[in-house]
């Protein structure tokens, strides 16, 4: 158990919006409320990186891009050239969706290669790489395989999903992949996560950061159910 405030709850959030037709403007307002609120990143598509990171430039918020959004089928290369672009517009952290298709395959030293060769970029820009499994369409073994990769390559977040499939983070894939995992490779929930309760419960099985669209909603809901009678700390 730890003693949180509602500062440091707000630092576990990815403040997100991945949609479709999400404009600069839109970005732009994403990282205004993370600014306002002090979450952890903004999460956005790609091509809006140099958007995200020159509003965020000297905050301590990270502007952080997805890579092989949201279904991660281009090839290794294709995965090393958009990271390598999102980078060089700034933004300082990757969440990168894993070849779902090669791991149903069972080929892991695919997966090997392609998170090794997605962390080395990141560690050489000195910066956090997340890997997104997409849990919703993965069996309990295929995700503890994933967790072993991970175990050895070391990113710096193993994530439930990317919050586009029907299935977004459990409890119960959190507590999977934080006991699967050594210290060094976190556990990200994402996909769901849009209450207060669901927020904590992510928390309490081992995650340590939390993307979330509802981000706001969540943290206003925190204030009232669990600070509204002068408490300083939650305990999880």
């Amino acid at each position: 158990m730890a003693k949180y405030n509602i500062a440091q709850l707000s630092k576990f959030i990815d403040h997100t919006n991945l949609k479709a037709n999400a404009t600069s403007n839109d970005i732009l307002r994403l990282c205004d409320e993370a600014k306002k609120y002090n979450f952890a990143s903004v999460c956005f598509n790609q091509v809006k990186s140099c958007v995200a990171a020159n509003e965020l430039r000297e905050t301590g918020i990270k502007a952080c891009s997805v890579i092989g959004f949201p279904l991660g089928q281009t090839s290794i290369n294709s995965k090393i050239c958009e990271t390598k672009d999102a980078l060089n517009n700034g933004a300082n952290e990757i969440d990168y969706v894993i070849n779902i298709s090669e791991a149903k395959e069972g080929n892991w030293d695919y997966i090997q290669k392609e998170m090794q060769a997605i962390v080395d970029i990141c560690k050489g820009y000195n910066i956090i790489c997340k890997a997104i499994f997409e849990n919703h369409y993965l069996t309990k073994d295929e995700i503890k395989k994933l967790c072993d990769i991970a175990a050895i390559v070391k990113p710096g977040f193993v994530k439930t999903s990317t919050g586009t499939t029907p299935g977004g983070a459990t409890a119960e894939d959190i507590a999977l992949m934080a006991s699967s995992t050594p210290a060094e490779v976190l556990v990200k929930a994402s996909g769901g996560i849009r209450d207060a309760d669901t927020f904590v419960e992510m928390i309490k099985q081992g995650a340590s950061r939390i993307g979330a669209s509802a981000s706001i909603a969540i943290i206003e809901e925190i204030k009232v159910k669990y600070f509204s009678n002068g408490e300083e700390y939650l305990e999880i």
